[in-house]
Formats: C-alpha cells, structure tokens, sequence
C-alpha cells in the first residue's frame, strides 16, 4: 500500500472520529430540555437521538457540497489540485485539520462547554490551510459559515422567546400541572425533529471532509458531489455520529438543561421547535449552520419569553466566550498540526499526529472521569456556576427528577 493510501485510511478513520466526537458533543442540541423537564428518561432521549441522527445523515447531501468547495481551495477550475499541491499534501492540510478539530471538541466538552463543531472543524481546515499557504476561500466563508454563525443564535433567541410568549398566553388559564403534562408530550416530536435536523446538517459535514480528501487523492470526481456520494461515505458518517450520539455528551447536556435556563415543558417545546425549523431550513439552503449555536440562542430565548424566568448570564457569557475562540483556538492546533506533520515528511508526520491525538484525547477522557456526569446525575440541581457538578453528587451519581 502506498504512503498516499496510508495517509487517506489514517485521515478516513480520523474523519470518523471527528463525526463521533461531533454526535457525543451535540446530543444536548435536541435532548438537553427533554431529560431537564423530565419528558424523557436520559437514556431514551439519547437513544431516540441516535436513531434520528443515523436517519437524518441520509436526507441530503447540500452541506457536503459546501464543504468540498466552500472552505478550501484545494482544486483547480479544471478538476485537479490547485498549482503547487500534491495529493499528500492536500491530505495532511485535511488531517490535521480534523486533529485541530477533534481536540477543541474534546477540550470544551471537558469543561461542559456547548462550543460548535462546525466551527471547530472549519477552523482546524482554516488553520492547517494558512499554515500550507492554500488558499482560503474567504467568500464562502463569511457567506456560508460567518454570516450564519452570527445571526442564527440571535434569530433562534427572537423565535424561541416569542414562541415561549405565546404559549404562556394562550396557556394562561391552564393549572402548571396540565401545561406541563401535555407540552412534555410535544416535546418528544420537537426534540426528535432537532436529532433528524441535526444528522441532516451535521453528519454531512464530515461526509464533505471525506469527499474532499477523496477528490484531493483522485479517488472521486469533484463534479459527482452534487448528485450524491458513495454510500460508504454516507452509511459509516451516519454509524459515526449516531454511536457518539448514543453514548451521550453528559456533560454538555447538564449544562444546557440546567446551567443556562430553568426550563419548563412549554419553554422546552417552544426552544426545540425554534431550533428544528432554523437548522432544517439552513440545511436545505446547504448552509453549515452551527446546530449549537442554534439550540443555545433558542433555550437563552425560552427563558427570556417567560416572565420570572432565570437565565444564567454568568454561563451564557462563558459560552459566548468559547464560541468566539473556535475557530481561532482549533485554527492554531491545525496550523501546529500541520507544522509538525510536514517536518516529520508525509506518513511518518501523519502518524505523528494521529498519535498525539490519541495522546490526548485519553487524557482528557481521563480527567473528565474525576468529575463523571453521567444519565444519574444530569439532572442534578446546578448550584454552582462555576461547577459542573455540586461537590455532594459528583462522586454519588443518583436518580434525580426524570421520571
């Protein structure tokens, strides 16, 4: 096998952990509210999740095509690589992104920070393709991915919040006990229809990497994007992301059930359907939406559109703060990533990576295991916003208020 194959399974697998990290990382965009409200047992929701993601991975292929052509200009107008790029270099300048991208996920998700991985991915690419001197394209970008980013927290908060007012109002007369009864019913359709949105958008995104480093080592036209990829690609993208679904990002769903707003069933419903219909839509549109951002700007405005309600501004200001770092943050460990890979030479510098990727995501896995959120204590009440979990149940996982 030649060092170019090499690189591209060594990527390939990469690439699925990338799409595994991004399952586990987002599990709480559709299903935090779910398990705080008690609408769902934790381990359902997650369940229900992974299914829907595994579905939705298959509906289209729009935001894969963004990613082939919109981030980096690796091929020339006329099919092939662009002047001064060889394949393997066009497959480190994709590897190390993907390590840039793995390794902020993992690092946010340590501290149950909602960051995106949408972002992490196109600043890990972004990074590693300065650091090789490849054109960025910046058009698409801003077009595609900056624009998006900014406005969708802001229109998902303006829906959500004027959502949650209305069903308050046209509630009004309804005793707490039947509001909450019935809205935990609805809110199994609207948290099942952000897991679809979601596989719909997310798992293609890493579908696109893949393709990109196919077309890159001549094993794909650029062309046949559009019309679809091969099943493969799409199934093991789909497994990918559904198996990290399932395992259940706990620490991240804790923090956007209990951290950020404390959520009734009329507010998680009216928070879930602002964020379906946001994503869906910007799928379609083959936008690559951050679906974190989304679901976080639609729980802040569920607890904006409901009198009396209490919003953490404390943690909503840690999560914006690691929103702005992403894409810089996962950009410089590409960058490094690629550094370190073209001076090592092509397979000896891409197994170099891959084996401090490894490195550390056990050891962030490992740290994570000294303050274990789990399904038996996600629910437990945040009394500390400078702590994921109170210091009398992080030791002592228990069942909390999910019925």
């Amino acid at each position: 096998m030649s060092a170019e194959m090499l690189i591209l399974v060594l990527l390939i697998i990469t690439a699925l952990g990338f799409d595994f990290t991004n399952g586990f990382h987002d599990t709480g965009n559709a299903m935090a509210t779910s398990i705080a409200t008690g609408a769902l047992k934790p381990k359902v929701a997650v369940g229900i999740s992974a299914i829907l993601n595994l579905v939705g991975a298959f509906l289209s292929v729009e935001v894969a095509a963004t990613i082939t052509k919109d981030v980096l200009n690796i091929q020339s107008k006329n099919g092939g690589l662009a002047s001064g790029l060889n394949a393997e270099t066009a497959l480190l300048i994709i590897f190390a992104g993907l390590v840039g991208g793995i390794l902020w996920n993992l690092f946010t998700w340590l501290f149950g920070l909602p960051s995106s991985s949408s972002h992490a991915l196109f600043g890990g690419l972004i990074g590693a393709g300065i650091a090789a001197a490849v054109s960025i394209n910046w058009h698409g970008i801003l077009g595609k991915i900056i624009i998006p980013a900014l406005l969708a927290p802001v229109i998902a908060c303006v829906v959500a919040a004027t959502g949650t007012w209305l069903i308050y109002a046209i509630t009004n007369k309804l005793a707490d006990r039947q509001k909450d009864n019935g809205f935990r019913y609805g809110q199994i359709a609207t948290a099942s229809l952000v897991s679809l949105a979601h596989g719909t958008g997310d798992a293609q995104k890493t579908m696109g990497v893949i393709a990109m480093a196919l077309i890159a080592s001549g094993h794909l036209d650029a062309g046949s994007v559009k019309h679809g990829l091969p099943f493969w690609v799409v199934f093991s993208c789909a497994a990918a992301i559904a198996l990290g679904t399932y395992l259940g990002g706990w620490r991240i769903i804790r923090t956007l059930g209990k951290g950020l707003v404390e959520i009734a069933p009329p507010q998680g419903l009216a928070a879930e359907a602002s964020s379906a219909a946001i994503i869906l839509t910007s799928s379609a549109a083959g936008m690559a939406l951050s679906t974190t951002h989304v679901a976080t700007g639609s729980i802040l405005g569920s607890g904006v559109g409901k009198k009396g309600a209490e919003v953490r501004w404390a943690v909503a200001g840690r999560m914006v703060v690691a929103w702005v770092t992403t894409l810089p943050a996962a950009g410089v460990v590409g960058a490094l990533c690629y550094f370190l890979a073209s001076a090592i030479g092509d397979l000896p510098g891409a197994i170099a990576i891959f084996v401090v990727l490894i490195a550390l995501a056990s050891y962030m896995y490992w740290r994570a295991q000294q303050n274990k959120v789990d399904a038996g204590n996600v629910n437990a009440e945040w009394t500390d916003e400078n702590g994921l979990i109170p210091a009398d149940t992080a030791d002592t996982p228990k069942s909390t208020t999910v019925a």
